[in-house]
């Protein structure tokens, strides 16, 4: 990739005005919001593209774990190769990397080619969602920025919050093919506009002196394993599994071997002085925390919808839409209050708000309608909105211009390891808690008591058809289905009670940030 990027950048980009510029920004946010919704646009899909790929119910998780292992390897790396290359050269090659991977993914024919094309797209399109955030800080002047942190903030929530719905979609109505196809045209529109529009920094190819190859090789390691742990961990049942045991040991020197040749080597793959900054380190916890909330209630709302309500995924859109439109409602108030006002007391609002969206849901039952999820859904959306706006500006509005590209890097790092950490958890958690509810729920079920024997007699006498033996014991597998369904939806307010203890918890805890200061000179407005 290096070699073509230095090839291109030899070739003089076009004049860029500043209308042209904001031509090339707003074809950045299209790439970033195709890397992100592709994440997860899959997730709804992936029984159709196993039939299509011949491959097993285990083995076709691993298209959305090929990329995610892939994307999150990239996006630390993305700051390094951003002022290696330019971000003009840099977005570019991702871009065109990430839409020929795409055609690939919808060419494929067997589970094999499959996984190797995801984790090409995951990486070499990873790089676009850092570098939107960096370009952001760089391009617009602060009066200017509270705009442009809107709508990149509506992009990083919007995407992964359509993207199981969009995906289900398009299966129904074409193919599966298209969830991959659906990036060509875009793709190759944001190419050309970046191309001819970017040009807000030049290459340093001095940093190919002295490369890390050992730093990148620990990256690799560290995240690939910690991702890998994490996705597979709860289907496999943690360090039970010789797998999960071996990843979690790799994980663990990966670690140790990056974090060292981070603070010691003099050209360092991922520079980690950012964290000095104490609000871009306390923007980073609250980003991990928006990503438990974001990945973790795109997950839970449609797996309610789909496993207990039974709806398919077009339904389940219909649902889901609430959120969306509530995010696209809730963005001007959140920009004017970003340029206005205090972002901590905003952020603070927005947590509580999502922590009092996730308490409503804690009243939860197998019969809930459209009725009683639209007001969940309408805070949550509004939430999202009101969270992250401000954690950018907390993050990455104060930090100087040179340390821009590397900082935007750790922090959507930390957003995605937060989904990773948040689904690991919620099923992990749901897993623990059907099994507690079962076995507490199965001591008021005993055929003994009075009620239950009745119940069992009821339903039995439906089917005098049959003999007594086969009466009761159609009776007693649906009151063990019942119980079963009862625990499932209990599991299901155990996790909504913890997460709005969890938002809640980061409502309080914004009192530790610092009210941002005007960045150091250089950083930000320039252009």
């Amino acid at each position: 990739m290096s070699a073509t990027a230095a090839t291109m950048a030899q070739i003089p980009a076009a004049p860029a005005t500043q209308k042209g510029r904001m031509i090339g920004y707003f074809a950045m946010v299209i790439g970033m919001f195709m890397a992100i919704l592709d994440i997860q646009i899959v997730s709804s899909s992936l029984t159709e593209i196993q039939a299509g790929l011949s491959a097993s119910a285990d083995e076709i998780s691993w298209v959305q774990t090929s990329y995610l292992i892939a994307e999150v390897i990239m996006i630390p790396f993305s700051g390094y190769l951003s002022r290696l290359l330019s971000t003009r050269v840099l977005f570019t090659v991702s871009a065109a990397s990430f839409t020929l991977a795409s055609l690939g993914c919808a060419m494929a024919t067997n589970l094999e080619t499959m996984i190797v094309l995801r984790a090409l797209q995951g990486f070499l399109g990873g790089a676009m969602i850092p570098t939107v955030f960096a370009s952001t800080y760089m391009m617009f002047p602060r009066e200017k920025m509270a705009g442009a942190t809107v709508i990149i903030g509506l992009v990083a929530t919007l995407a992964p919050t359509i993207g199981p719905t969009f995906g289900g979609y398009l299966t129904q109505l074409f193919s599966w093919h298209w969830l991959f196809l659906i990036n060509i045209v875009p793709g190759i529109i944001v190419c050309l506009l970046v191309w001819n529009f970017i040009d807000i920094d030049k290459p340093n190819y001095a940093l190919f002196k002295g490369f890390d190859y050992i730093g990148l090789g620990a990256l690799a390691v560290f995240l690939g394993s910690l991702e890998y742990v994490l996705e597979e961990g709860t289907r496999n049942d943690w360090f039970a599994d010789a797998a999960i045991r071996n990843f979690a040991v790799a994980c663990g020197i990966g670690a140790v071997l990056f974090f060292w040749r981070s603070l010691t080597y003099a050209n360092p793959i991922v520079d980690l002085k950012a964290f000095r900054n104490r609000n871009f380190a306390t923007g980073c916890l609250f980003s991990l925390t928006i990503g438990i909330g974001l990945y973790g209630l795109v997950y839970l709302l449609p797996l309610y919808l789909g496993r207990v309500r039974g709806l398919n995924s077009l339904q389940i859109g219909e649902v889901m839409f609430v959120t969306g439109l509530a995010q696209f409602m809730s963005a001007p108030m959140a920009g004017i209050l970003a340029r206005k006002v205090d972002p901590r007391p905003v952020l603070a609002f927005g947590f509580a708000l999502l922590g009092a969206s996730t308490w409503t849901m804690t009243g939860l039952t197998g019969d809930w309608q459209f009725d009683q999820l639209l007001l969940p859904q309408i805070m949550r959306g509004a939430a999202l909105m009101f969270c992250i706006v401000p954690i950018n500006v907390i993050a990455l509005g104060t930090l100087p211009q040179d340390e821009l590209k590397n900082a935007s890097g750790l922090y959507n790092l930390t957003r995605n390891l937060g989904g990773a950490f948040g689904l690991a958890a919620i099923n992990t958690i749901m897993t623990e808690r059907t099994n507690f509810h079962w076995n507490r729920l199965v001591d008021f079920v005993n055929p003994g008591r009075v009620e239950v024997q009745q119940y069992i007699d009821s339903i039995a006498n439906m089917f005098g058809d049959r003999t007594a033996a086969d009466q009761t014991a159609f009776a007693m597998k649906m009151l063990g289905n019942k119980v079963q369904a009862q625990a499932y939806i209990m599991s299901f307010i155990d996790v909504f009670v913890i997460l709005s203890v969890l938002f809640f918890a980061a409502a309080i805890a914004v009192v530790f940030a610092q009210r941002p200061k005007p960045a150091p000179a250089g950083a930000g407005g320039g252009h």
